[in-house]
């Protein structure tokens, strides 16, 4: 992990500490009290469970170990608020999480306020070696919450599609004026060029640069490409509608063995999400965070699987890109990403000389090496400056609550 938060920055880390904790309270500001409580699969979690956990992140790893006379909140909480750290101690169970209606959604707010203002005092009174030792944990923290900021958008946004009523989460207005990004704005960027071509060799992949990377972008290291193209841009809903026009949610020769074992246990016949005409010539829609809207068809197509995605390459005479590809073609052709994360062919693996963070957060990434996809790019979802073209997502393959699509990739003729 490397730490922008270097000795002499500590007032602008400060500053960008108090940015991403008002933002995940901007996020979760349109939620009522219930819509907090709210876990509407195992996979997903409360809104105010998020809140509480990114909380316990810093006073766990940072304040309980390293600030002398930090008085913990509440000893309960590091039992209710662990996610997944086995080195920190046992938890409460994932998919009971939404079964915590205490503490209260008022008490995790006071809680939030009360490691805010134990971390203000370490940043402004730790001296430099503590400075310098903890400053990548504390950075760490900041990228954890970004992180779980998506999943509080994604997890509500599953949880109002079971509900009959349709909810809105906030108007495009409102979300355009927040967090910037809107299906128009993308449609009218989309470059001329169809394809990105690269002639392939020995190509660096990896986080070298300063700033700040996980611990899975590195090291940087060389792989061998042989040449491709890279669609310049995501697979439109225009084009993925075409697939299901085809049939091709009904046709088992575009999908993989575990794939269509899904379309037929699960029934499906359009990306999560996607609501087909009721009547002939009436229109496809879609529930998102602005409620049930008529697709843009020339929006990047957004809550599909794996299995979907590798099914609509095969299907346009195509395949995904392995991450090297996706990484290597961005790096040479900047591109507007973040629309969408993107699926590859790649399974998350080690890279070669891989070092999990020291210390605790070594559970961060390295253990869910394993039965799980690279996505790679950044979603409308996703905070601004969060994400970077060495980030690597990761999701298994059947996964469809995340905002995720596809961009073809072809061997170059």
């Amino acid at each position: 992990m490397v730490s922008v938060a270097e000795p002499g920055c500590r007032r602008a880390w400060q500053d960008r500490f108090a940015a991403v904790r008002a933002h995940s309270r901007w996020l979760t500001q349109p939620l009522s009290p219930e819509d907090h409580q709210l876990q509407s699969m195992p996979d997903a979690s409360p809104a105010k469970w998020h809140l509480a956990h990114t909380t316990w992140f810093f006073e766990t790893l940072v304040l309980r170990p390293h600030a002398p006379g930090y008085g913990v909140f509440d000893p309960a909480y590091a039992y209710l608020f662990n996610s997944y750290y086995e080195a920190l101690g046992p938890r409460h169970p994932r998919p009971q999480r939404g079964m915590l209606s205490r503490p209260t959604l008022d008490e995790v707010w006071a809680y939030r306020a009360h490691v805010d203002e134990a971390i203000a005092r370490f940043v402004r009174d730790a001296d430099d070696d503590t400075w310098a030792r903890v400053s990548p944990t504390l950075e760490l923290g900041l990228q954890h919450e970004q992180q779980h900021q998506e999943l509080i958008l994604t997890d509500i946004l599953h949880a109002f599609s079971l509900n009959p009523v349709v909810p809105v989460y906030r108007s495009a207005a409102e979300w355009a004026a927040g967090a910037g990004d809107t299906d128009a704005l993308v449609s009218a960027n989309r470059p001329d060029a169809p394809w990105l071509r690269l002639d392939g060799g020995l190509t660096s992949i990896g986080h070298e640069a300063p700033g700040f990377a996980f611990d899975n972008e590195q090291p940087r290291h060389t792989v061998w490409l042989r040449p491709f193209e890279l669609a310049a841009c995501p697979v439109t809903v225009r084009e993925h509608l075409a697939f299901i026009d085809d049939g091709g949610y009904r046709d088992p020769r575009w999908w993989l063995s575990d794939g269509w074992a899904c379309v037929q246990s699960q029934g499906w016949t359009a990306p999560a999400y996607w609501q087909a005409p009721d009547t002939p010539g009436g229109c496809w829609q879609a529930f998102g965070l602005h409620g049930l809207q008529p697709l843009n068809l020339d929006a990047s197509a957004s809550h599909l699987s794996f299995y979907e995605a590798d099914a609509h390459a095969r299907w346009a005479g195509a395949r995904l890109p392995t991450e090297f590809e996706w990484e290597a073609a961005i790096g040479a052709h900047p591109q507007r990403i973040g629309h969408v994360w993107e699926w590859t062919a790649s399974p998350y693996t080690a890279y070669p000389g891989f070092i999990p963070t020291p210390g605790a957060a070594a559970e961060y990434n390295g253990k869910f090496m394993v039965n799980q996809i690279v996505l790679r790019g950044g979603s409308r979802f996703t905070p601004r400056g969060h994400a970077r073209p060495t980030y690597r997502n990761f999701f298994p393959p059947a996964t469809r609550w995340q905002c995720a699509g596809l961009r073809l990739a072809r061997d170059a003729s």
